[in-house]
């Protein structure tokens, strides 16, 4: 007997394997994106950090200029004095200022990353339903399908069983007209 089965079978097998490795690439795919964002989230303190250096490396430098000034330049110490007060308020506003942008930027990035964890979330689990109510009726459909191809089989054999008869009498029809035209 011949198995009409297995070919549709394994046909099914691998169609469900392919729609759950799917469905897995795609919770990898979101699991790596959240992963990114909390990459760049925790980059933030030290992109800060480099930056308020730098902003105070240049005050330092811009120091060293004016004692530079002070020091070659004779009667010019009061308003070196007044230059370098101005600088050290231009330079704490724009450290305050800098401070405050990167907490914004962490506050708005926090609430945008919990917003996509939240709606990624629930798009998983619909999609998770959704591949299971798949994979459910995939699996009637295979049902369904065996045993088309079983009672195919059946009725295929039978066909052949018929047309061996058929055979089996014209031969023996051949036969006899045979022995008859001889006789």
């Amino acid at each position: 007997m011949v198995d009409y089965t297995t070919p549709v079978t394994t046909a099914f097998e691998m169609q469900r394997a392919t729609i759950e490795q799917s469905q897995k690439a795609l919770e990898q795919s979101f699991t790596f994106q959240q992963n990114v964002n909390e990459a760049v989230i925790d980059s933030l303190d030290t992109q800060e950090s480099a930056q308020r250096r730098g902003v105070e490396l240049s005050k330092t430098a811009f120091h060293s200029y004016l004692d530079a000034v002070e020091a070659t330049v004779p009667g010019a110490a009061g308003t070196v004095d007044e230059i370098r007060r101005a600088v050290d308020e231009q330079y704490d506003f724009l450290l305050e200022n800098h401070a405050e942008v990167f907490d914004n930027i962490e506050s708005e990035l926090v609430e945008g990353v919990d917003a996509y964890d939240d709606m990624t979330e629930d798009y998983l689990a619909a999609v998770e339903e959704q591949v299971d109510m798949l994979v459910e009726a995939h699996e009637e459909l295979e049902s369904q399908s065996v045993e088309v191809a079983e009672q195919f089989g059946d009725q295929l054999e039978e066909v052949q069983e018929q047309v061996e008869e058929i055979q089996e009498q014209v031969e023996e029809v051949q036969a006899q007209a045979a022995d008859a035209v001889e006789a």
